[in-house]
């Protein structure tokens, strides 16, 4: 029996949910932004749909992307690893040239594709757990070795850190980095290699955050909110007041107000503000289901994976989505300092959407295979006990 009949015989509870689990996100995502994103589009663009109108042409694409990423096969994807390392550094260069990156708000995170834009550092979040999952798998049994063994995966992670820095995006060289020291550490690195990473990664960071005013005024304004509330704690403030009037059962979709005028970016990295004022806290427990069932799964495919591959892929990829998730959720109610960090499935953008479609397909991937293995161990079974008799 060949591997296409193995796959029609195969009932996969679990992908099935994982499939409808994102679709719900998807929704939940595209309803929040019509209802955020209307009169902001009224007002600059005269015509309330313009940015639901993107994101859903975003939404088809990232669709046919999970189907796509969810059934490549890994040996094809690896040989793929290499060109998109050196395809995504290129693009990341490529914001810092004038005439072809764009700058928006201060930072030149941007190229310019015809009439629009794109976001190369959202391409890392995929390609480097994929490249470090790639490295540390075929390196697997030399990890103890500092030169041949975690030297590349570090300077690539260094790279991309630096890379995305300089764009004016201390956040998301943040997240890449500890999304990054995390496979490490499931990939077994030497505890003396990893505790050195992060001695090291403390006082740069620190550094780092200091040495640009705006990140500096973000720290004081969230340490002290009464300090320039209509300044750099304007921001967080207003998501706060949106938060704090949903009450348990919130404002009803469309219904909410703080995002006429009152919450900037409420469309994009503030969305879950807009989401919590028209849901409540029925909302908010909703979103947190959402998103810990999407931990659930990646992991369990992680942890259910037959391949040292599989399994690092399936916890970069998902601990990329999710700590994202809880890291906006945290920044927009306060609980931390701002950043600008989307939240995925929700917030505007294409960049980020067709992103976490590509990791939530490389998920279904893993979680496939691990069903294709276990039927085809099971076939396998059943073919030597009839043998038998």
């Amino acid at each position: 029996m060949n591997q296409f009949d193995v796959e029609r015989r195969i009932t996969p509870k679990t992908a099935h949910i994982f499939n409808i689990l994102v679709i719900i996100l998807l929704g939940t995502g595209l309803v929040t932004l019509y209802s955020a994103s209307f009169s902001f589009c009224v007002r600059l663009y005269g015509n309330g749909n313009h940015l639901i109108i993107r994101q859903l042409i975003f939404a088809a694409v990232g669709i046919a992307l999970f189907f796509v990423f969810s059934r490549i096969k890994f040996s094809l994807l690896r040989k793929l690893t290499l060109p998109l390392v050196l395809l995504t550094v290129v693009l990341c260069i490529l914001t810092l040239i004038p005439g072809i990156g764009v700058e928006k708000y201060g930072a030149w995170r941007w190229i310019k594709i015809g009439p629009n834009t794109y976001q190369p550092s959202e391409l890392v979040k995929f390609v480097l757990p994929l490249f470090l999952a790639h490295v540390l798998d075929k390196r697997k049994d030399n990890l103890d070795n500092f030169i041949s063994g975690v030297m590349v995966p570090i300077i690539i992670t260094g790279l991309f850190f630096g890379l995305i820095y300089i764009q004016n995006d201390f956040s998301t060289a943040f997240i890449i980095v500890l999304n990054a020291m995390i496979i490490f550490y499931l990939a077994g690195m030497r505890f003396r290699y990893f505790f050195a990473a992060i001695a090291m990664m403390v006082p740069i960071s620190v550094l780092l955050v200091f040495t640009k005013e705006h990140r500096v005024k973000r720290l004081i304004s969230f340490l002290r909110p009464e300090w320039e509330p209509l300044g750099a704690g304007f921001q967080v403030n207003a998501s706060k007041a949106a938060i704090a009037s949903s009450g348990f059962w919130g404002k009803g979709i469309g219904e909410g107000t703080q995002k006429i005028a009152n919450v900037p970016e409420i469309h994009s990295d503030f969305i879950f503000s807009s989401y919590v004022e028209e849901t409540g806290f029925l909302g908010i427990l909703f979103f947190f289901i959402l998103f810990s069932l999407f931990a659930f799964f990646g992991y369990r495919a992680a942890w259910k994976s037959r391949t040292f591959f599989g399994r690092l892929l399936a916890v970069g990829l998902t601990t990329m989505v999710v700590s994202q998730a809880l890291l906006n959720a945290a920044v927009v109610s306060g609980a931390l300092p701002a950043t600008g960090i989307p939240l995925p499935f929700f917030s505007a953008g294409g960049s980020s959407l067709l992103t976490c479609f590509i990791c939530a397909g490389l998920i279904a991937n893993v979680a496939r295979k691990n069903g294709i293995n276990s039927e085809i161990k099971s076939l396998d079974k059943v073919s030597e006990d009839k043998d038998v008799f």
